[in-house]
Protein backbone atom coordinates (compact mmCIF):
# COMPACT_ATOMS: atom_id res chain seq x y z
CA UNK A 1 0.00 0.00 0.00
CA UNK A 2 3.20 2.33 0.14
CA UNK A 3 2.89 3.28 -3.51
CA UNK A 4 -0.67 3.81 -2.94
CA UNK A 5 -1.73 0.37 -5.17
CA UNK A 6 -4.15 -2.16 -3.39
CA UNK A 7 -2.42 -5.24 -2.98
CA UNK A 8 -3.20 -8.17 -5.67
CA UNK A 9 -4.96 -10.27 -2.55
CA UNK A 10 -7.26 -7.72 -2.01
CA UNK A 11 -8.04 -7.07 -6.30
CA UNK A 12 -9.30 -10.88 -6.85
CA UNK A 13 -9.70 -11.94 -10.57
CA UNK A 14 -12.98 -10.51 -12.53
CA UNK A 15 -14.17 -14.39 -13.14
CA UNK A 16 -13.47 -15.44 -9.13
CA UNK A 17 -15.44 -12.37 -8.06
CA UNK A 18 -18.23 -12.94 -10.51
CA UNK A 19 -17.99 -17.04 -9.65
CA UNK A 20 -18.37 -16.12 -5.71
CA UNK A 21 -20.67 -13.51 -5.93
CA UNK A 22 -22.96 -16.03 -8.28
CA UNK A 23 -22.21 -19.11 -6.40
CA UNK A 24 -23.69 -17.17 -2.56
CA UNK A 25 -26.48 -15.44 -4.48
CA UNK A 26 -27.95 -18.95 -6.08
CA UNK A 27 -27.49 -20.53 -2.30
CA UNK A 28 -29.23 -17.49 -1.05
CA UNK A 29 -32.21 -17.40 -3.32
CA UNK A 30 -35.62 -18.34 -0.84
CA UNK A 31 -36.16 -22.24 -0.04
CA UNK A 32 -39.09 -24.05 0.68
CA UNK A 33 -37.97 -25.10 4.01
CA UNK A 34 -35.97 -23.40 6.89
CA UNK A 35 -32.42 -24.52 7.32
CA UNK A 36 -29.58 -25.16 9.85
CA UNK A 37 -26.38 -23.31 9.71
CA UNK A 38 -24.92 -26.30 8.72
CA UNK A 39 -27.50 -27.09 5.82
CA UNK A 40 -27.51 -23.31 4.79
CA UNK A 41 -23.00 -23.81 5.21
CA UNK A 42 -23.33 -27.09 3.00
CA UNK A 43 -25.19 -25.38 -0.04
CA UNK A 44 -23.33 -21.82 0.02
CA UNK A 45 -19.81 -23.87 -0.37
CA UNK A 46 -21.05 -26.22 -3.05
CA UNK A 47 -22.31 -24.09 -4.97
CA UNK A 48 -19.87 -21.29 -4.23
CA UNK A 49 -17.02 -24.59 -5.22
CA UNK A 50 -19.37 -25.28 -8.70
CA UNK A 51 -19.26 -21.77 -9.80
CA UNK A 52 -14.92 -21.31 -9.04
CA UNK A 53 -14.87 -24.55 -11.14
CA UNK A 54 -16.85 -23.23 -14.35
CA UNK A 55 -15.01 -19.50 -13.86
CA UNK A 56 -11.51 -21.65 -13.95
CA UNK A 57 -12.64 -23.21 -17.00
CA UNK A 58 -13.42 -20.47 -18.60
CA UNK A 59 -10.25 -18.85 -17.88
CA UNK A 60 -8.45 -21.82 -19.11
CA UNK A 61 -10.18 -21.67 -22.39
CA UNK A 62 -9.64 -17.97 -22.96
CA UNK A 63 -5.88 -18.15 -22.13
CA UNK A 64 -5.36 -20.87 -25.02
CA UNK A 65 -7.06 -17.49 -27.55
CA UNK A 66 -4.44 -15.78 -25.47
CA UNK A 67 -7.26 -13.06 -23.66
CA UNK A 68 -7.64 -12.16 -20.80
CA UNK A 69 -10.49 -10.02 -19.37
CA UNK A 70 -8.76 -8.83 -16.72
CA UNK A 71 -6.42 -7.03 -18.47
CA UNK A 72 -8.70 -4.46 -20.74
CA UNK A 73 -10.73 -4.52 -17.11
CA UNK A 74 -8.65 -3.71 -14.56
CA UNK A 75 -9.97 -1.14 -13.62
CA UNK A 76 -13.25 -2.36 -12.52
CA UNK A 77 -11.96 -5.60 -10.21
CA UNK A 78 -12.15 -3.07 -7.12
CA UNK A 79 -15.37 -1.84 -7.36
CA UNK A 80 -17.05 -4.96 -8.84
CA UNK A 81 -15.44 -6.43 -5.69
CA UNK A 82 -17.21 -3.99 -3.67
CA UNK A 83 -20.36 -4.16 -5.48
CA UNK A 84 -20.22 -8.08 -5.04
CA UNK A 85 -19.77 -7.59 -1.03
CA UNK A 86 -22.91 -5.01 -1.04
CA UNK A 87 -24.89 -7.77 -2.81
CA UNK A 88 -23.79 -10.40 -0.92
CA UNK A 89 -24.87 -8.37 2.75
CA UNK A 90 -28.26 -7.53 1.27
CA UNK A 91 -28.92 -10.92 -0.51
CA UNK A 92 -28.21 -12.65 3.10
CA UNK A 93 -29.97 -9.91 4.87
CA UNK A 94 -33.05 -10.69 2.70
CA UNK A 95 -32.66 -14.57 3.45
CA UNK A 96 -32.86 -13.91 7.28
CA UNK A 97 -35.86 -11.97 6.68
CA UNK A 98 -36.96 -15.25 4.53
CA UNK A 99 -35.90 -17.82 6.80
CA UNK A 100 -37.73 -16.15 10.37
CA UNK A 101 -41.22 -16.13 7.77
CA UNK A 102 -40.68 -19.76 7.40
CA UNK A 103 -39.75 -20.00 11.01
CA UNK A 104 -42.84 -18.32 11.78
CA UNK A 105 -45.12 -19.81 9.64
CA UNK A 106 -44.17 -23.78 11.23
CA UNK A 107 -43.89 -22.48 14.52
CA UNK A 108 -40.14 -22.90 15.10
CA UNK A 109 -37.93 -20.33 16.67
CA UNK A 110 -36.27 -17.68 14.44
CA UNK A 111 -32.58 -17.77 13.42
CA UNK A 112 -29.29 -16.56 16.22
CA UNK A 113 -27.54 -13.97 15.88
CA UNK A 114 -24.58 -16.35 15.36
CA UNK A 115 -26.52 -18.05 12.48
CA UNK A 116 -24.60 -16.18 9.48
CA UNK A 117 -20.87 -16.61 11.15
CA UNK A 118 -21.44 -20.14 11.59
CA UNK A 119 -22.86 -20.11 7.82
CA UNK A 120 -19.84 -18.57 6.51
CA UNK A 121 -16.98 -20.37 8.34
CA UNK A 122 -18.69 -23.53 7.34
CA UNK A 123 -19.07 -22.49 3.31
CA UNK A 124 -15.18 -21.05 3.61
CA UNK A 125 -14.03 -24.67 4.75
CA UNK A 126 -15.78 -26.26 2.50
CA UNK A 127 -14.93 -24.14 -0.72
CA UNK A 128 -11.32 -24.66 0.76
CA UNK A 129 -11.31 -28.33 0.65
CA UNK A 130 -12.45 -28.25 -2.58
CA UNK A 131 -10.19 -25.55 -4.02
CA UNK A 132 -7.11 -27.93 -2.20
CA UNK A 133 -8.52 -30.87 -4.43
CA UNK A 134 -8.79 -28.66 -7.38
CA UNK A 135 -4.75 -27.56 -7.05
CA UNK A 136 -3.55 -31.08 -6.45
CA UNK A 137 -5.57 -32.26 -9.85
CA UNK A 138 -3.67 -30.14 -11.21
CA UNK A 139 -0.08 -30.66 -9.77
CA UNK A 140 -1.01 -34.18 -11.07
CA UNK A 141 -2.02 -33.03 -14.56
CA UNK A 142 1.31 -30.45 -15.09
CA UNK A 143 3.70 -33.62 -13.62
CA UNK A 144 2.16 -36.14 -16.02
CA UNK A 145 1.01 -33.81 -19.03
CA UNK A 146 -1.96 -34.03 -20.81
CA UNK A 147 -1.69 -37.39 -22.28
CA UNK A 148 -0.97 -39.37 -19.60
CA UNK A 149 -3.46 -37.26 -17.17
CA UNK A 150 -6.03 -38.14 -19.56
CA UNK A 151 -4.65 -41.69 -19.71
CA UNK A 152 -4.80 -41.93 -16.05
CA UNK A 153 -8.35 -40.64 -15.60
CA UNK A 154 -9.80 -43.26 -17.99
CA UNK A 155 -8.23 -46.13 -16.23
CA UNK A 156 -9.59 -44.50 -12.99
CA UNK A 157 -12.91 -43.80 -14.70
CA UNK A 158 -13.38 -47.38 -15.55
CA UNK A 159 -12.12 -49.09 -12.58
CA UNK A 160 -13.90 -46.86 -10.31
CA UNK A 161 -17.45 -47.96 -13.27
CA UNK A 162 -16.37 -51.64 -13.30
CA UNK A 163 -15.51 -52.18 -9.67
CA UNK A 164 -15.97 -48.85 -7.39
CA UNK A 165 -19.54 -48.29 -8.24
CA UNK A 166 -21.20 -51.65 -8.27
CA UNK A 167 -18.51 -52.39 -4.48
CA UNK A 168 -20.65 -49.55 -3.28
CA UNK A 169 -24.12 -50.43 -3.98
CA UNK A 170 -23.69 -53.81 -3.17
CA UNK A 171 -22.52 -51.88 0.35
CA UNK A 172 -25.70 -49.99 0.31
CA UNK A 173 -27.43 -52.93 -0.40
CA UNK A 174 -26.32 -55.02 2.46
CA UNK A 175 -26.57 -51.52 4.44
CA UNK A 176 -30.21 -51.32 4.26
CA UNK A 177 -30.97 -54.97 4.37
CA UNK A 178 -28.91 -54.81 7.88
CA UNK A 179 -31.11 -52.55 8.80
CA UNK A 180 -34.39 -54.40 7.32
CA UNK A 181 -33.47 -56.89 9.85
CA UNK A 182 -32.48 -55.54 12.48
CA UNK A 183 -35.15 -55.66 15.60
CA UNK A 184 -36.41 -52.76 17.44
CA UNK A 185 -36.50 -53.96 21.13
CA UNK A 186 -39.17 -51.06 21.69
CA UNK A 187 -41.53 -53.18 19.33
CA UNK A 188 -43.86 -55.73 20.84
CA UNK A 189 -44.80 -58.58 18.71
CA UNK A 190 -48.35 -58.45 18.39
CA UNK A 191 -50.48 -60.95 19.97
CA UNK A 192 -53.56 -60.49 18.33
CA UNK A 193 -55.08 -62.27 15.49
CA UNK A 194 -55.93 -59.47 13.82
CA UNK A 195 -52.53 -58.65 12.90
CA UNK A 196 -49.09 -60.28 10.87
CA UNK A 197 -46.79 -61.32 11.98
CA UNK A 198 -48.63 -62.56 15.68
CA UNK A 199 -48.24 -66.23 16.71
CA UNK A 200 -51.55 -67.33 14.56
CA UNK A 201 -49.55 -65.50 11.46
CA UNK A 202 -48.21 -66.90 8.91
CA UNK A 203 -46.05 -64.07 8.30
CA UNK A 204 -43.05 -64.41 10.71
CA UNK A 205 -42.15 -61.25 12.64
CA UNK A 206 -38.46 -60.91 12.04
CA UNK A 207 -39.69 -61.49 7.76
CA UNK A 208 -41.70 -58.20 8.59
CA UNK A 209 -38.54 -56.02 8.31
CA UNK A 210 -38.19 -52.75 9.92
CA UNK A 211 -40.92 -50.84 8.57
CA UNK A 212 -43.59 -53.77 8.23
CA UNK A 213 -43.00 -54.45 12.28
CA UNK A 214 -43.64 -50.65 13.07
CA UNK A 215 -46.70 -51.09 10.98
CA UNK A 216 -48.37 -54.02 12.74
CA UNK A 217 -47.73 -53.31 15.93
CA UNK A 218 -48.85 -50.53 18.74
CA UNK A 219 -52.04 -48.90 18.77
CA UNK A 220 -55.07 -48.61 17.93
CA UNK A 221 -56.49 -52.03 18.25
CA UNK A 222 -59.17 -52.36 16.21
CA UNK A 223 -58.12 -51.98 12.27
CA UNK A 224 -56.91 -55.71 10.89
CA UNK A 225 -53.49 -54.84 9.66
CA UNK A 226 -51.84 -57.25 7.44
CA UNK A 227 -47.76 -56.65 6.17
CA UNK A 228 -45.67 -58.98 3.61
CA UNK A 229 -42.32 -58.10 3.88
CA UNK A 230 -39.90 -59.02 1.19
CA UNK A 231 -38.53 -61.41 3.47
CA UNK A 232 -41.67 -63.45 4.40
CA UNK A 233 -41.88 -64.91 0.63
CA UNK A 234 -39.01 -65.91 -2.07
CA UNK A 235 -41.10 -63.74 -4.80
CA UNK A 236 -43.45 -61.49 -5.87
CA UNK A 237 -46.19 -63.63 -6.84
CA UNK A 238 -45.88 -65.60 -3.48
CA UNK A 239 -45.68 -62.34 -1.55
CA UNK A 240 -48.65 -61.59 -2.94
CA UNK A 241 -50.51 -64.90 -2.72
CA UNK A 242 -49.21 -64.49 0.96
CA UNK A 243 -51.05 -61.36 1.70
CA UNK A 244 -54.48 -62.72 0.29
CA UNK A 245 -54.15 -65.54 2.95
CA UNK A 246 -53.57 -63.24 5.75
CA UNK A 247 -56.60 -61.22 5.09
CA UNK A 248 -58.54 -64.50 4.66
CA UNK A 249 -57.00 -65.53 8.31
CA UNK A 250 -57.39 -62.58 10.01
CA UNK A 251 -60.91 -61.87 8.76
CA UNK A 252 -59.86 -58.67 7.11
CA UNK A 253 -62.03 -59.73 4.05
CA UNK A 254 -65.32 -59.49 6.62
CA UNK A 255 -64.43 -55.98 7.06
CA UNK A 256 -66.51 -53.05 5.00
CA UNK A 257 -63.80 -51.41 3.83
CA UNK A 258 -60.35 -52.46 3.02
CA UNK A 259 -57.21 -49.66 2.36
CA UNK A 260 -54.43 -51.14 0.15
CA UNK A 261 -51.55 -48.99 1.60
CA UNK A 262 -48.95 -48.56 -0.94
CA UNK A 263 -45.86 -48.13 0.93
CA UNK A 264 -42.27 -46.12 0.42
CA UNK A 265 -39.42 -46.95 -0.58
CA UNK A 266 -38.18 -48.49 2.66
CA UNK A 267 -41.54 -50.38 3.40
CA UNK A 268 -42.37 -47.57 5.67
CA UNK A 269 -46.56 -46.53 6.10
CA UNK A 270 -47.34 -43.31 8.23
CA UNK A 271 -48.64 -44.22 11.55
CA UNK A 272 -50.40 -41.11 11.01
CA UNK A 273 -52.46 -42.67 8.50
CA UNK A 274 -53.23 -45.70 10.60
CA UNK A 275 -54.52 -43.79 13.17
CA UNK A 276 -56.38 -41.47 10.56
CA UNK A 277 -58.46 -44.59 9.06
CA UNK A 278 -59.23 -45.81 12.55
CA UNK A 279 -60.77 -42.48 12.83
CA UNK A 280 -62.69 -42.31 9.18
CA UNK A 281 -63.76 -46.48 9.81
CA UNK A 282 -63.68 -47.44 13.42
CA UNK A 283 -62.12 -50.92 13.36
CA UNK A 284 -64.46 -51.81 10.65
CA UNK A 285 -61.36 -51.97 8.39
CA UNK A 286 -58.59 -53.75 7.45
CA UNK A 287 -55.02 -52.34 5.85
CA UNK A 288 -52.94 -54.27 3.88
CA UNK A 289 -49.36 -53.31 2.45
CA UNK A 290 -46.61 -55.52 0.85
CA UNK A 291 -42.83 -54.21 1.14
CA UNK A 292 -41.06 -53.64 -2.80
CA UNK A 293 -37.51 -52.23 -1.20
CA UNK A 294 -35.24 -52.32 1.17
CA UNK A 295 -33.38 -48.82 0.31
CA UNK A 296 -35.17 -45.22 0.96
CA UNK A 297 -37.78 -43.80 -1.32
CA UNK A 298 -34.97 -41.27 -2.51
CA UNK A 299 -33.18 -44.45 -4.15
CA UNK A 300 -35.97 -46.29 -5.10
CA UNK A 301 -37.34 -43.37 -7.04
CA UNK A 302 -33.86 -43.03 -9.12
CA UNK A 303 -33.27 -46.97 -9.74
CA UNK A 304 -36.71 -48.93 -8.74
CA UNK A 305 -39.70 -47.26 -8.91
CA UNK A 306 -40.85 -50.06 -11.71
CA UNK A 307 -40.99 -52.44 -8.75
CA UNK A 308 -43.19 -49.79 -6.83
CA UNK A 309 -45.44 -50.11 -9.52
CA UNK A 310 -45.10 -53.50 -10.16
CA UNK A 311 -46.13 -54.57 -6.27
CA UNK A 312 -48.68 -51.63 -6.13
CA UNK A 313 -50.58 -53.50 -9.25
CA UNK A 314 -50.03 -57.03 -8.32
CA UNK A 315 -51.59 -56.25 -4.67
CA UNK A 316 -54.39 -53.96 -5.58
CA UNK A 317 -55.60 -56.40 -8.79
CA UNK A 318 -55.41 -59.63 -6.10
CA UNK A 319 -57.33 -58.22 -3.40
CA UNK A 320 -60.13 -56.61 -6.49
CA UNK A 321 -60.28 -59.80 -7.69
CA UNK A 322 -61.24 -61.65 -4.79
CA UNK A 323 -63.13 -59.45 -3.60
CA UNK A 324 -65.12 -60.28 -6.97
CA UNK A 325 -65.47 -63.78 -5.61
CA UNK A 326 -67.62 -62.60 -2.78
CA UNK A 327 -71.46 -62.20 -2.25
CA UNK A 328 -70.98 -59.42 0.72
CA UNK A 329 -68.23 -57.18 -1.22
CA UNK A 330 -66.60 -54.56 1.17
CA UNK A 331 -65.46 -51.29 -0.44
CA UNK A 332 -62.07 -50.85 -1.38
CA UNK A 333 -59.59 -48.13 -0.90
CA UNK A 334 -55.88 -47.14 -1.66
CA UNK A 335 -53.28 -45.10 -0.01
CA UNK A 336 -50.26 -43.82 -0.59
CA UNK A 337 -47.65 -41.37 0.76
CA UNK A 338 -44.84 -40.16 -1.77
CA UNK A 339 -43.42 -42.88 -3.92
CA UNK A 340 -46.54 -44.73 -2.36
CA UNK A 341 -49.03 -42.11 -4.19
CA UNK A 342 -46.74 -42.96 -7.52
CA UNK A 343 -46.82 -46.47 -7.01
CA UNK A 344 -50.53 -46.43 -6.05
CA UNK A 345 -51.77 -43.89 -9.01
CA UNK A 346 -49.97 -45.91 -11.39
CA UNK A 347 -52.32 -49.06 -10.73
CA UNK A 348 -54.61 -47.24 -12.74
CA UNK A 349 -54.77 -46.45 -16.43
CA UNK A 350 -56.57 -43.26 -16.14
CA UNK A 351 -58.77 -40.81 -13.63
CA UNK A 352 -61.76 -42.73 -15.21
CA UNK A 353 -60.06 -46.24 -14.24
CA UNK A 354 -59.09 -45.35 -10.62
CA UNK A 355 -62.98 -43.76 -9.77
CA UNK A 356 -64.27 -47.17 -11.47
CA UNK A 357 -62.28 -49.70 -9.64
CA UNK A 358 -61.82 -47.81 -6.57
CA UNK A 359 -64.21 -46.77 -3.49
CA UNK A 360 -61.81 -43.92 -3.26
CA UNK A 361 -58.65 -42.99 -3.38
CA UNK A 362 -55.99 -41.16 -1.03
CA UNK A 363 -52.47 -39.84 -2.27
CA UNK A 364 -49.80 -37.75 -0.03
CA UNK A 365 -47.29 -35.76 -1.00
CA UNK A 366 -47.41 -37.18 -4.36
CA UNK A 367 -43.96 -36.45 -6.34
CA UNK A 368 -44.53 -33.33 -8.71
CA UNK A 369 -48.23 -33.96 -9.00
CA UNK A 370 -47.88 -37.35 -10.52
CA UNK A 371 -51.16 -39.13 -10.05
CA UNK A 372 -54.59 -39.60 -11.27
CA UNK A 373 -56.45 -36.72 -9.07
CA UNK A 374 -59.64 -36.77 -10.51
CA UNK A 375 -62.15 -38.33 -7.92
CA UNK A 376 -58.91 -38.89 -5.49
CA UNK A 377 -57.88 -36.74 -2.41
CA UNK A 378 -54.72 -34.83 -2.73
CA UNK A 379 -52.84 -34.05 0.38
CA UNK A 380 -49.76 -31.37 -0.88
CA UNK A 381 -48.28 -28.76 1.17
CA UNK A 382 -46.30 -25.90 -0.50
CA UNK A 383 -43.70 -26.22 1.49
CA UNK A 384 -42.55 -30.08 0.51
CA UNK A 385 -40.07 -29.94 -2.18
CA UNK A 386 -41.40 -33.80 -2.65
CA UNK A 387 -44.42 -32.01 -4.22
CA UNK A 388 -41.87 -29.67 -6.70
CA UNK A 389 -39.07 -31.63 -7.15
CA UNK A 390 -38.83 -32.40 -10.89
CA UNK A 391 -36.23 -31.97 -13.65
CA UNK A 392 -38.96 -29.30 -15.17
CA UNK A 393 -38.66 -27.05 -12.61
CA UNK A 394 -35.31 -26.16 -14.44
CA UNK A 395 -36.75 -24.22 -16.93
CA UNK A 396 -40.60 -23.76 -16.19
CA UNK A 397 -42.64 -22.78 -12.90
CA UNK A 398 -44.26 -25.79 -11.01
CA UNK A 399 -48.11 -26.86 -10.61
CA UNK A 400 -48.94 -26.16 -7.81
CA UNK A 401 -52.87 -26.64 -8.54
CA UNK A 402 -54.88 -27.84 -5.21
CA UNK A 403 -51.98 -27.30 -3.08
CA UNK A 404 -52.70 -26.31 0.23
CA UNK A 405 -50.32 -23.08 1.32
CA UNK A 406 -48.87 -23.32 4.40
CA UNK A 407 -46.05 -21.40 4.36
CA UNK A 408 -44.77 -18.60 2.17
CA UNK A 409 -44.03 -19.93 -1.50
CA UNK A 410 -40.85 -18.78 -3.22
CA UNK A 411 -40.82 -17.31 -6.25
CA UNK A 412 -39.44 -19.32 -9.17
CA UNK A 413 -36.08 -19.11 -10.52
CA UNK A 414 -34.97 -20.58 -13.55
CA UNK A 415 -31.82 -23.61 -12.67
CA UNK A 416 -31.91 -22.02 -9.10
CA UNK A 417 -35.12 -22.95 -8.14
CA UNK A 418 -34.36 -26.30 -9.06
CA UNK A 419 -31.26 -26.68 -7.33
CA UNK A 420 -32.77 -24.89 -4.19
CA UNK A 421 -35.44 -27.59 -4.08
CA UNK A 422 -33.08 -30.39 -4.80
CA UNK A 423 -31.42 -29.44 -1.04
CA UNK A 424 -34.46 -29.28 0.45
CA UNK A 425 -34.99 -32.33 -0.24
CA UNK A 426 -33.13 -33.77 2.00
CA UNK A 427 -34.99 -32.14 5.18
CA UNK A 428 -38.50 -32.89 3.75
CA UNK A 429 -39.24 -35.25 6.99
CA UNK A 430 -37.23 -32.40 9.49
CA UNK A 431 -40.29 -30.00 8.96
CA UNK A 432 -43.07 -29.37 12.05
CA UNK A 433 -46.04 -31.84 11.50
CA UNK A 434 -48.55 -30.37 8.87
CA UNK A 435 -45.39 -28.71 6.64
CA UNK A 436 -42.65 -30.08 4.20
CA UNK A 437 -43.14 -34.23 3.49
CA UNK A 438 -45.13 -34.84 6.99
CA UNK A 439 -48.93 -34.84 6.37
CA UNK A 440 -50.91 -36.29 9.89
CA UNK A 441 -54.23 -37.97 10.62
CA UNK A 442 -56.12 -35.97 7.54
CA UNK A 443 -54.38 -38.91 5.18
CA UNK A 444 -57.23 -41.04 6.28
CA UNK A 445 -59.90 -38.93 7.98
CA UNK A 446 -59.85 -37.13 4.48
CA UNK A 447 -60.63 -40.71 2.02
CA UNK A 448 -63.70 -40.70 0.23
CA UNK A 449 -66.62 -42.43 0.21
CA UNK A 450 -68.03 -45.03 -2.60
Amino acid sequence: MANGRVPRTLRPRIGTTLAVGAGVLMSLAPGLLPRTPGAQAALTGLFVALTLGVAGSVRFLSARWNFDINRPLARFRLPLLGLTLVSIVAAAVQAGHWQNRLRAAMGTVPIGSDYWLHCAVGAALIVGGCAATARTAGWVVHKLGWSRSVAVTAVAASALYLFGVPAVVDWRRDAYATANATIDPTLVQPVSFLRSGSAESAVSWPSLGAEGRKFVSGSPAGPVRVYVGLDSAPDRDSRVALAIRELERSGGFERSNIVVAVPTGSGWIDSNAVSGFYQRFGGDVALVGMQYSYAPSWATFLFGRDEAVAYARALFTAVENRIRTMDRKPGLYVYGQSLGALGGSSVFTDDADQDRRTCAALWAGPPAGQVHRAGATVLANSSDPVVHWSPSLLWRAPDLTGVRVDAPVPQWLPVVSFLQTSADLLAALDAPPGHGHRYGTDQGTALGSC
